[in-house]
């Protein structure tokens, strides 16, 4: 029903105005026109601008403004997605692209190849990581003006289309490529690795349509080698699609156990209960949470929680509790609308208010911050009046995102000034790919874990700052034991990545993660 009123509003507006349901009638002097019954408002005012307007006006582009203003007094997330911009969001939720397969760093206004994907074109045809590209479909393609979303632009397109690359390569002649353009796989579940000899760690940065065929890849590696509790990492992950975290919850709970139930004013209450069937059922299990973690990651998080299926630890999370359908439109925009409100097992709505509109509720991070919440696990005030039981008769409470069973705070200590302007010129990165480049031919002829060992061993903090001051960033006198940490740890994490994969990034940036070292003590005592 509310997909039928979306269409009758939004598209009935545009196909009513090939009619002209105007009728006139005297009106001393004024004419007086009587509209028709059977039209809405809107209709009504975008037809006599159509067809009786002084002067021309192009009311499809007054339609496109308006749509916003609608959507504006409902939740929000319910959200118009104009056509243009149509692709770009949609493809949050997928999980493949067309590209050349590289990833890829811009340094001293040129594209540096970070890593050539596997299989991909770019790695069938030969190029490595180190190569620049200088141009492309023989336009210059350096120079101060170049940002990623250019070079996104110019690299990823219509899977076999080609795309003609110049690359530049210490030692040998300029390079031209003619590269086709092939399926490019985006992952979702970024790496699964061993944390100890019986404890896994598995970082999901949001619920595409492979996730769950990821996680399921990544927890028979984990098995392969051993594991018997899992660390499920869902700090910052925005959420994605419902069948999705269905179905992965499915793999930790026992049959019947409540997953997730929706409801709304036009949708009946629909139920997701587990079969029994999951692989995962045997496993110890902790969830990691930040404030960040929204919708379906709530979801998963919720269903662990009320279940006492496992340990939740971090903070509170966003709290988004409302499902939305996706309705396409004719001119191929789209209207994102909130149907239901979904509920974890306990009964809990986790959606925080949003009844003083959105700039207030999106303002909510910046009150938690000020408030304390961010450090104080007594600074969150739950609301008395939502209290739910979990299976074990556990109080829980509602109104306003998960909270975690283990409250782990903010780390102020990584808020340095110094690190910051590292990062926000991009010095750590950049260094980490010179380092890279300087000493490949050593570092490729290591495994994972002796690439990990030697960065371990190598202190770069002294060339790194020296590096830095050289692009602009003064030096800083002295630096605690905290900012040595993260400021070695990141770059080497970064060099890791820049010669392995993410599971180098990760294994060292990892290390000294707090959370992770509850988190790894908690399923170490409750895994079976």
């Amino acid at each position: 029903m509310p997909i039928l009123l979306a269409v009758a509003t939004v598209v009935g507006v545009v196909l009513g105005r090939l009619s002209k349901p105007m009728v006139m009638a005297d009106g001393g002097g004024i004419q007086i026109m009587q509209m028709p019954q059977g039209t809405n408002k809107l209709q009504h005012i975008l037809d006599a601008i159509d067809m009786y307007y002084v002067d021309d006006v192009l009311t499809d582009t007054i339609l496109e403004k308006a749509i916003p203003q609608i959507i504006e007094e409902l939740d929000p997330h319910t959200a118009y997605i104009p056509a243009k911009d149509l692709e770009n969001v949609n493809s949050e939720l997928k999980s493949n692209f067309g590209g050349i397969g590289v990833q890829f760093l811009i340094m001293q206004d040129t594209v540096n190849v970070v890593s050539v994907i596997n299989e991909g074109p770019s790695s069938a045809l030969g190029l490595l990581p180190g190569d620049k590209i200088i141009k492309v479909n023989g336009y210059e393609f350096t120079g101060k003006k170049l940002n990623n979303q250019m070079v996104l632009d110019s690299l990823r397109g219509e899977i076999g289309t080609t795309v003609n690359v110049t690359i530049k390569r210490p030692g040998v002649a300029n390079i031209d490529y003619d590269i086709v353009r092939g399926l490019i796989p985006m992952y979702s579940v970024i790496t699964s690795y061993m944390v100890t000899s019986e404890i896994g760690y598995m970082l999901i940065d949001r619920f595409a349509e492979r996730t769950y065929e990821e996680m399921l890849q990544g927890v028979a590696k984990l098995k392969s080698n051993g594991c018997k509790g899992i660390i499920i990492d869902l700090r910052s992950n925005q959420g994605g699609l419902l069948d999705v975290v269905i179905r992965m919850c499915n793999e930790f709970l026992e049959t019947g156990d409540l997953i997730v139930y929706t409801e709304g004013l036009h949708q009946s209450r629909q139920e997701a209960r587990a079969d029994g069937k999951g692989v995962c059922r045997d496993m110890g299990v902790a969830v990691l949470i930040d404030e960040y973690s929204a919708s379906a990651s709530e979801i998963f998080a919720g269903a662990i929680q009320d279940n006492d299926r496992g340990i939740i630890l971090g903070r509170r999370s966003f709290g988004k509790g409302l499902v939305q359908t996706q309705l396409e439109l004719p001119d191929h925009s789209a209207l994102r609308l909130t149907i239901a409100r979904y509920h974890t097992p306990s009964g809990r709505c986790i959606q925080r208010p949003y009844s003083d509109g959105r700039d207030d509720y999106y303002h909510e991070m910046s009150r938690r911050y000020a408030a304390g919440e961010f450090f104080e696990a007594d600074s969150v005030k739950n609301d008395a009046t939502q209290q739910y039981k979990t299976k074990k008769g556990r109080v829980v409470f509602g109104g306003g995102g998960i909270m975690p069973d283990i409250f782990v705070p903010h780390d102020s200590t990584k808020a340095s000034a110094y690190l910051y302007e590292l990062r926000a010129k991009g010095v750590l990165r950049n260094y980490a790919l010179e380092y890279s480049n300087r000493n490949r031919g050593v570092l490729t002829a290591m495994s994972t874990s002796e690439l990990v060992d030697f960065l371990e061993r190598t202190s770069l903090l002294n060339e790194l700052r020296k590096y830095a001051a050289g692009k602009g960033v003064t030096p800083k006198e002295s630096l605690n034991v905290a900012e040595r940490d993260i400021i070695e740890r990141e770059v080497k994490a970064y060099i890791g990545r820049t010669i392995g994969d993410d599971e180098v990034f990760y294994t060292i940036i990892n290390k000294e993660d707090e959370i992770i070292t509850k988190a790894v003590n908690v399923v170490s005592q409750t895994k079976e």
